[in-house]
């Protein structure tokens, strides 16, 4: 057996505990940071290339014709990897490229729509009073003239394509209407009640002759005019609903009158729809 000094024995075992902690633990620290190194520039890369990824799946989507779904993919790119600044660059061009193809298309839809506003616009004329807000479009088939004396269904249409018809009423009794139904045998279309308090349900007298008017505003209507427009073809006949009935054949040039007031309340709706999406697209590709 060999016998050590205790005391030697001691100071061994000290000093290789101490070799032993500390080359360890430098050790540690020169592998931390190369992981760390190592993990920071993986996830640049990574980044980097999911970004890639992304603009070529747009870029995919948008040569199958999905141009919106390619535009979400592109705009998302500058959220998710803002640190790819080079695909954010593609991105922005490529979705430049994809707005200034939908404002082309806009703006030819709009011209045609032009066009279209000419041809309707002729048949009607314009006027603005001291009293009107909007440009008012009344339809040359409805002038005063044919309308002295006489009950009628009337339209009023303004420029913002807003349309909506009136029941008018002349007569030596008090009719108290307070809706219109339009009809051909089983077909028809009925308005909404407009109550006799209502502020659109308006009466007059003159010289022993009462008149009466009734606005269908803001839907109530009910889809007359549509079935009007839809049926112009038929012999349509209207009746004024109230404590008595009064009864009229609706007018060839009535009938026309609603048609083209329709269309044209349509087209002026589509001018203004198209006009805001045309400026909010020449926001996007500036």
């Amino acid at each position: 057996m060999i016998y050590f000094h205790r005391s030697y024995n001691i100071f061994f075992f000290d000093n290789s505990m101490r070799g032993y902690n500390q080359r360890p633990m430098r050790n540690i620290g020169i592998v931390l940071g190369i992981l760390f190194l190592s993990v920071l520039f993986s996830c640049g890369k990574s980044m980097k290339k999911r970004a890639e990824e992304k603009l070529n799946l747009a870029v995919s989507v948008c040569e199958k014709g999905d141009s919106l779904t390619a535009l979400i993919q592109l705009d998302s790119i500058h959220v998710l990897y803002p640190e790819a600044v080079e695909a954010i660059g593609k991105a922005k061009a490529a979705s430049g490229k994809i707005y200034s193809e939908f404002l082309f298309r806009k703006q030819s839809q709009l011209d045609k729509l032009f066009e279209r506003l000419n041809e309707l616009e002729i048949m009607f004329t314009k006027e603005k009073t001291e009293y009107d807000q909007y440009t008012q479009f009344i339809h040359k088939m409805q002038n005063s003239d044919r309308r002295l004396n006489h009950s009628f269904i009337q339209l009023h249409l303004d420029e913002r394509g807003e349309l909506f018809i009136s029941s008018n009423y002349y007569g030596d009794q008090w009719l108290n209407h307070i809706g219109l139904r339009v009809y051909d045998g089983v077909f028809q279309a009925k308005t909404d009640s407009v109550p006799l308090t209502d502020p659109n349900n308006r009466q007059s007298e003159f010289m022993d002759t009462h008149w009466e008017k009734v606005n269908y505003l803001n839907g109530k209507d009910n889809g007359v005019i549509q079935f009007i427009a839809d049926n112009a073809e038929r012999n349509l006949k209207a009746v004024f609903l109230g404590k008595r009935m009064y009864f009229i054949v609706l007018e060839p040039f009535d009938k026309q009158a609603v048609k083209d007031a329709l269309a044209l309340s349509n087209a002026l709706k589509l001018k203004i729809q198209l006009e805001k999406e045309i400026r909010q697209l020449q926001s996007k590709v500036k």
